[in-house]
C-alpha cells in the first residue's frame, strides 16, 4: 500500500477532530456572551418599563436622555474591543503572562476614555438636545436624564474591560453572570428611585438613571474582585506593571479604534433612519421601532459568535497558525448563517403574532407583520457581516470593516432608503430594501476579504 494513501483517513480524521474542537469551543465561548449582550438590552428595557408605568412624560425625558448616551456608548464598547483580541493573541502565542499587560492597557484605556465621554455627554449634550427643536420642558427633563447617564460611564467601561479580558481567556461566564446580577441590583434601584418608594422622593427619569449608575458600578467592582481573585492572576501578570510595549499598546488601540468607528458609523446610519421614518408619518416611525427591536434581540447571538470567533482567530493568529484561523472562520461563519436560517424561517410565519405582541392597534400590526417578513431577508447578512469583521480584525485586518461599513450603511443604505422610502413612495418597505441591500453588500465583500487573506501567508 502506498504510505501517502495510508495516511489520509488519519489525516482527516485529525482535521475532522480539529473542526469538532473548534465548534465546541465556539459555541461554549458564545452562549454567555449571548447572556451577557442580552442583559445589557434587558436592563434598558427594565428601566423603560418602570419609568413608562410611572409616566409617560418621564419616560420621553428617560428615552431622550439615554440616546446620546448610548452611541457614546457604543463607541466606547468598540474602542475597547483590542482588550480581547490582544488577550487571545497572548493566549495564542503560549505567553499567557503578557495577558495581564493587556488588561492593565484596557483598564488605564478605559478610564481616560470613558472619563472623556462623560465630559462630552455632560457639556455637549444638554446643549443638543436644547437645538434639535425639543419643546424646552422636554429638553430639560431629558439633559437632567443625560447628565446622570454620563456619570455611570466609568463604571461601564472598566467592566467592559474586564469582561473582554475574560471573553479573551475563553472564559465568557463571569461576566455573564455579573451583568445579570447587575440587572438585579438595577431593577431593586429603580423600583426605589423611580416612583419614590419608602418615603424618597419620586425621580422619575433621573432616578432610572441613578440606578443604571448604581448597577454599573456594582459590574465593575464585581469584575474586578472576581479578576483579583483568580488563582491564576499572578502567573496571568495581573499584578505585574507592564513592561513599555508601543508596538502592542498601538496595535491594541489599532484595533479599538476600527472597532469604536464601525460602531459609531452603523449606530449613526441607523439612528438617522429614525429622522427619515418620521418624514414619513408617525406610524412608521413606530413601525420601524418594533422591527428595530426585533432585529436586535435577534443580533445578540451574532454579537455572540462574533466574539467567540474573534477569540478563536485570535488565538490562531497569535500561534501563526494560518489553517486554523481559516478553519475558526469557517465554522463561525458557517453556524452563524445557519442561525440566520432558523431564525428567519420562525420569524417569518410568526410575523403577525409577534406584532400583536407589541401592538393591538390592527393597522400598525398591518404594517409591522409584513415589514417583519421583508425583514428575514437581512438577519442572515446581517448576521453574517458582524461576525466575519470581527474574525477580520481579530487577524489584524482593522480599518477595511469600518471601510466596508462606512460605504454599505453610510454611502449606500442611507441615501438609497431616503430614494426608495420618499419619491419613490415605498415607504417602510423601502427602508427595509435598502437595509437589504447595504447588508448583502457589507457581508459579500467581507467574506471576499476573508477568503482572500486566508490565501495569503500571516
Amino acid at each position: 500500500m502506498d504510505p501517502a494513501t495510508a495516511q489520509t483517513p488519519g489525516l482527516s480524521a485529525g482535521r475532522l477532530e480539529l473542526y469538532r474542537t473548534d465548534l465546541s469551543t465556539l459555541l461554549r465561548l458564545s452562549g454567555p456572551v449571548v447572556l451577557s449582550r442580552l442583559g445589557i438590552m434587558a436592563m434598558g428595557l427594565t428601566d423603560a418599563i418602570v419609568v413608562g408605568r410611572y409616566s409617560a412624560t418621564e419616560l420621553g425625558y428617560h428615552a431622550l436622555g439615554w440616546a446620546p448616551s448610548s452611541i457614546v456608548l457604543t463607541l466606547l464598547i468598540g474602542l475597547l474591543a483590542g482588550v480581547q483580541v490582544m488577550t487571545a493573541r497572548a493566549i495564542g502565542e503560549e505567553r499567557p503572562e503578557r495577558a495581564g499587560a493587556v488588561l492593565r492597557r484596557g483598564l488605564v484605556y478605559a478610564l481616560w476614555t470613558s472619563l472623556l465621554a462623560t465630559v462630552v455627554l455632560a457639556v455637549a449634550g444638554p446643549p443638543f438636545l436644547h437645538v434639535i427643536g425639543l419643546e424646552k420642558d422636554l429638553a430639560d427633563g431629558a439633559s437632567r436624564a443625560l447628565l446622570v447617564f454620563a456619570l455611570s460611564m466609568t463604571g461601564y467601561g472598566v467592566s467592559v474591560a474586564c469582561m473582554f479580558w475574560l471573553e479573551g481567556l475563553s472564559r465568557p461566564g463571569p461576566g455573564a453572570w455579573a451583568m445579570w446580577a447587575a440587572n438585579v441590583v438595577n431593577l431593586g434601584l429603580v423600583l426605589l428611585l423611580v416612583p419614590g418608594t419608602w418615603g424618597l422622593p419620586a425621580l422619575g427619569a433621573v432616578g432610572a438613571g441613578w440606578a443604571t449608575f448604581g448597577a454599573r458600578a456594582f459590574l465593575a467592582v464585581v469584575m474586578l474582585v472576581y479578576i483579583a481573585r483568580l488563582p491564576e492572576a499572578r502567573a496571568l501578570g495581573v499584578f505585574t506593571k507592564p513592561s513599555h510595549e508601543p508596538e502592542a499598546e498601538a496595535e491594541q488601540r489599532r484595533i479599538g479604534y476600527g472597532a469604536g468607528a464601525s460602531n459609531f458609523l452603523e449606530v449613526t446610519a441607523f439612528a438617522s433612519m429614525n429622522v427619515l421614518a418620521g418624514w414619513i408619518s408617525t406610524v412608521t416611525v413606530a413601525a420601524w421601532a418594533i422591527v428595530l427591536n426585533v432585529a436586535a434581540i435577534v443580533f445578540m447571538v451574532p454579537m455572540g459568535l462574533g466574539t467567540g470567533a474573534a477569540v478563536l482567530v485570535g488565538a490562531a493568529y497569535g500561534a501563526r497558525d494560518r489553517a486554523g484561523v481559516t478553519r475558526a472562520g469557517v465554522i463561525a461563519f458557517a453556524v452563524t448563517a445557519l442561525f440566520g436560517v432558523l431564525v428567519s424561517l420562525a420569524i417569518w410565519p410568526a410575523a403577525g403574532l409577534i406584532a400583536a405582541g407589541y401592538t393591538t392597534d390592527a393597522a400598525m400590526i398591518a404594517l409591522v407583520a409584513p415589514a417583519l417578513v421583508l425583514s428575514c431577508l437581512f438577519f442572515i447578512p446581517d448576521a453574517l457581516q458582524v461576525v466575519v469583521a470581527m474574525a477580520l480584525r481579530a487577524r489584524s485586518d482593522v480599518w477595511v470593516p469600518t471601510w466596508t461599513h462606512m460605504t454599505s450603511y453610510v454611502v449606500i443604505m442611507m441615501p438609497l432608503a431616503w430614494w426608495l422610502a420618499i419619491p419613490m413612495g415605498m415607504g417602510l418597505t423601502g427602508m427595509l430594501w435598502a437595509v437589504i441591500v447595504a447588508s448583502l453588500m457589507s457581508c459579500g465583500l467581507l467574506l471576499a476579504r476573508f477568503w482572500m487573506l486566508s490565501r495569503r501567508p500571516l
